[in-house]
């Protein structure tokens, strides 16, 4: 199926959000793609017309199969890409999501399989993200779990960061924060700030973006 920018825009967002392991209603299209509720209506019109998605009484929305199979391509071309910003060209993690954003819709079949056969299909991305879906339930039946239930007790290492919002990225860069990075928490603070010790320097962290970071730690006895 032909499609356009803007409906893979949509389907990759429902993808997404059900990967986060968020109910995908209209409002979550807009908060997501940032535009406006009216677009979002017009835009699923569109999507149920062309047998794309699926919209239930209580207005969550599912991908069809044909839905999912387009999300999923432009979702695996996505990883693909930001594999090759970092890995063939060295450009900073933080910045790869950004430029596969807009490059993601422009990659043929062709060049696609040119980068499967160069890259090969590993699981994560350098966010340390899978392309596959992920929920938080998969992520935590796997020992994973958000930086913010970090406990004291040993050495904690990042598995994942979340990757659409490039000034967390950088703010998290800054800090040593990053995937494979080791960690430990020297103390939970009164104000939910977290005090880490991080390549060998103490820094602070709010849990807001603490949440948005997963880590696996070692239990001890």
């Amino acid at each position: 199926m032909d499609t356009t920018i803007s409906k893979e825009n949509y389907l990759k967002a429902i993808a997404e959000a059900e990967s986060e392991g968020e109910p995908v209603i209209g409002a979550t299209i807009v908060r997501r793609l940032e535009v406006t509720p009216a677009a979002v209506t017009m835009a699923i019109r569109r999507l149920r017309r062309d047998g794309l998605v699926t919209v239930e009484r209580d207005g969550k929305l599912t991908l069809t199969a044909s839905g999912r199979e387009i999300a999923e391509r432009i979702r695996f071309r996505h990883h693909l890409i930001e594999r090759m910003l970092s890995e063939m060209f060295g450009m900073e993690w933080y910045k790869v999501h950004d430029e596969a954003e807009q490059m993601e819709h422009a990659v043929s079949a062709e060049f696609e399989n040119r980068l499967r056969e160069k890259l090969g299909e590993e699981e994560s991305c350098p966010h340390g993200n899978r392309v596959a879906m992920d929920r938080p339930q998969d992520r935590r039946a796997r020992g994973w779990k958000p930086l913010d239930e970090i406990s004291g007790s040993g050495t904690a290492q990042v598995t994942s960061v979340f990757e659409r919002d490039r000034r967390l990225l950088e703010y998290l860069d800054g800090l040593g924060i990053r995937p494979g990075a080791k960690l430990r928490m020297i103390s939970r603070n009164y104000d939910e700030t977290l005090t880490l010790k991080v390549g060998g320097k103490s820094v602070q962290l709010g849990r807001p973006a603490a949440t948005k970071v997963w880590i696996t730690q070692a239990t001890t006895p």
